[in-house]
């Protein structure tokens, strides 16, 4: 009964700590939230206890002997489908791979909770919102990020304005892809750039730069 009773303590432990990390990632607004967190935690602590415990009926009555981490090890490899699903690359841009980190990271989490390895799992959850939270705090003066914006203009020369506005120190123009549509006065550039800015400045910075050129109609920043 004890022994059952720790178990359960197990699980619940290791979806505590899963859902503290997914909070981050929904306070984010990332793809994968504290739901998700919370079940990779849960299940590979859940695992763990079955590779470790299910087995001990079949070693009893035989010879039979088993190997607990092979089980264990299917984890890590199999958590890498659930993270690779929520990695987005659209137009030159990749997204999630952050998330499919701490996916990765709670589960071995769950892992290390299922074993009965409480301070551990604990002082990797905190290491992980460090890493989550902290860093980008640190470094939010040096990292830059990637972001598309879709704009269109009649006037071909505002796109040259644009173009050496973005090629300053805070942005880098990685690719830009134009279209032309209409003939003469009716001609329409439409526009789409990925720009590398400085964390510092969100989606919300970028509209409102764009907002300085009045002949320019913003569609899409993402």
């Amino acid at each position: 009964m004890m022994l059952n009773f720790d178990f359960v303590l197990r699980l619940l432990v290791a979806g505590i700590l899963g859902a503290i990390i997914g909070l981050d990632r929904e306070y984010r607004a990332k793809e994968a939230g504290y739901r998700t967190h919370f079940l990779v935690s849960l299940g590979s602590a859940l695992i763990m206890i079955v590779s470790q415990y299910g087995f001990q009926e079949i070693i009893k009555e035989s010879s039979v002997t088993l190997d607990p981490s092979r089980v264990a090890a299917q984890v890590v490899s199999g958590i890498g489908f659930i993270g690779a699903g929520t990695i987005i690359f659209q137009k030159q841009i990749v997204r999630g791979l952050t998330t499919a980190a701490g996916i990765w990271a709670t589960a071995g989490i769950g892992l290390a909770v299922g074993a009965g390895m409480y301070t551990i799992s604990i002082a990797a959850t905190l290491l992980t919102l460090a890493g989550l939270e902290l860093l980008s705090i640190i470094f939010k003066s040096i990292g830059m990020k990637s972001s598309s914006v879709t704009f269109s203009t009649h006037n071909e020369a505002t796109l040259k304005d644009i173009s050496e506005r973005f090629n300053s120190r805070d942005y880098m123009i990685v690719s830009y892809n134009m279209k032309k549509q209409g003939q003469g006065e009716n001609r329409n550039y439409q526009v789409t750039m990925v720009i590398k800015s400085k964390r510092s400045h969100d989606e919300g910075h970028l509209l409102q730069l764009m907002q300085e050129f009045p002949e320019v109609s913003v569609e899409r920043i993402e």
